[in-house]
C-alpha cells in the first residue's frame, strides 16, 4: 500500500471519528441539560478541541480534494502553460506560509510541554490536546507537495479543482 493511500485512510478514519464524538458530545450534553436537568462539565472544552482538530484536519482533506475556494476569473485568461505556473507559484507560496506555521506551532507546542500546563476542565496536558497544530501544518505540507508533484506531472493544472484527473 502506498504511503499516500495510509495517510488518506488515517485522515479519513481521524475526521469521521472526530465529527461523530462531537457531534455524540453536543446531542449528550442537549439532552442532558433540557431533559436531567444536568451536564458533563468538561463536554463543551473536548468538544472544542475536536472541533478544533477538525477543521485543522479538514483543512489538509481540502487540499488533497482540491475544495478550497479560490477565484480564477483572471488565471482563466491565461493560457494552460501559464495556468500552471500561476498554480506552482500559488503551491509554492502555500508551502511557505504552512512552513511559517509548522515552525511556529512546533515552537508553541515545546513553550507548552515545557511548563506543563493542563486543560482547565480535563486532566490533560495542554500541549497533548494542541498537538494538532503542527501535525496538521506537516499534513497540509504533504498534501501541497503532492499537489506540486500532480501539476507538474501535468495531472492537474490548478490548486482547486472538482475531481483529479487520475481517480474515477
Amino acid at each position: 500500500m502506498k504511503f499516500s493511500n495510509i495517510i488518506n485512510n488515517i485522515e479519513a478514519g481521524l475526521i469521521t471519528l472526530l465529527l461523530t464524538a462531537m457531534t455524540l458530545i453536543t446531542f449528550s450534553q442537549v439532552i442532558a441539560r433540557y431533559v436531567f436537568n444536568s451536564g458533563a462539565v468538561w463536554a463543551l472544552e473536548v468538544s472544542t478541541y475536536l472541533f478544533a482538530w477538525l477543521v485543522l484536519l479538514g483543512a489538509s482533506y481540502v487540499i488533497k480534494v482540491g475544495a478550497h475556494i479560490a477565484v480564477d476569473s483572471v488565471v482563466n485568461l491565461f493560457c494552460k502553460k501559464n495556468q500552471k505556473n500561476i498554480a506552482l507559484f500559488a503551491v509554492f507560496c502555500c508551502m511557505i506560509f504552512v512552513i511559517i506555521m509548522l515552525i511556529g506551532s512546533y515552537e508553541y507546542i515545546a513553550l507548552l510541554k515545557n511548563i506543563e500546563i493542563e486543560l482547565e476542565d480535563l486532566a490533560v496536558l495542554e500541549w497533548q490536546a494542541k498537538i494538532i497544530l503542527p501535525l496538521s501544518f506537516a499534513l497540509m505540507f504533504f498534501r501541497l507537495f503532492e499537489v506540486m508533484m500532480d501539476i507538474l506531472n501535468n495531472k492537474i493544472t490548478t490548486m482547486h479543482f472538482d475531481v483529479r484527473i487520475d481517480e474515477p
